[in-house]
């Protein structure tokens, strides 16, 4: 790591249909995030960490400042960055799991051969091997929330962004779903932007955690660099250090919020 690869730049938004004294929803927003990392955006429920994603993804524009990728403007979205959303209505149901996965390389123009030969390596590398003929509707919600990270990484993005992609799950699910996406960031190398609001998962799968104010007007209140070995345990002293401090500012932040809507601001 070292090489900036990310960048929100003082940025501005407000939602489309925004009247002129409606607040923005970011504002002032500004992080990096560098080559090879695993950088987790957490805060309280309605802080704009989806909208920042969407923005890093290119399928919203800033009102203000900018998002880059490498130094350059994002202005849409690109091959270069692959999303993995929360919900997994993305799937097509009428295409199988291994052609799920192909469908990116088949837009490419690969051989149908070379392309389910590439789908079947990644559904192996996500754990499902022997699933390639089911259908999404066979399949439990853990398993299409696979085909969705083999499917992204079947495009070779450089970087992964994901939106709260395990909120759905049950606990077991998640949580071996969490073990299974550090394994193959460790083993791919990805920059990863991962959009959360549980403190243990930021803590498990970041190299850093940017910890976000409440909105509206909302920006990056503290980065937080996890500095502890991985594979990580939850029930080590230093991780629960760790959680109390994160936990202590998204607390202030919930008090915070709840006070401004009081006040009407």
């Amino acid at each position: 790591m070292g090489t900036q690869l990310i960048e929100a730049r003082d940025v501005g938004f407000w939602y489309s249909g925004a009247g002129a004294d409606d607040p923005p929803v970011l504002s002032e927003f500004s992080f990096v995030v560098e080559q090879g990392e695993f950088f987790c955006l957490l805060g309280p429920s309605g802080c704009g960490k989806t909208t920042a994603l969407r923005l890093a993804a290119g399928f919203e524009q800033p009102d203000h400042g900018m998002f880059a990728l490498d130094g350059r403007e994002i202005t849409g979205p690109g091959s270069e960055r692959g999303v993995v959303f929360q919900a997994d209505d993305s799937l097509f149901n009428w295409l199988t799991a291994i052609d799920n996965v192909a469908f990116g390389l088949k837009l490419r123009g690969m051989s149908k051969a070379d392309r389910r030969a590439k789908a079947r390596d990644l559904m192996n590398i996500v754990g499902l091997a022997g699933q390639e003929h089911k259908y999404p509707s066979q399949l439990s919600g853990g398993m299409r929330q696979r085909i969705q990270i083999a499917r992204v990484l079947a495009t070779n993005s450089r970087v992964l962004l994901m939106d709260e992609p395990f909120g759905a799950l049950d606990a077991q699910t998640r949580s071996e779903l969490q073990d299974e996406v550090a394994r193959i960031w460790q083993e791919t190398g990805k920059t990863i932007l991962f959009i959360t609001h549980d403190i243990t998962e930021a803590i498990l799968l970041g190299d850093r955690i940017g910890v976000m104010r409440h909105g509206p007007y909302a920006n990056v209140r503290e980065i937080i660099k996890v500095d502890l070995p991985r594979p990580r345990k939850r029930s080590s002293p230093s991780f629960g250090e760790l959680y109390e401090r994160v936990n202590q500012l998204i607390v202030e932040e919930v008090k915070l919020s709840r006070r401004a809507a009081d006040a009407g601001v």
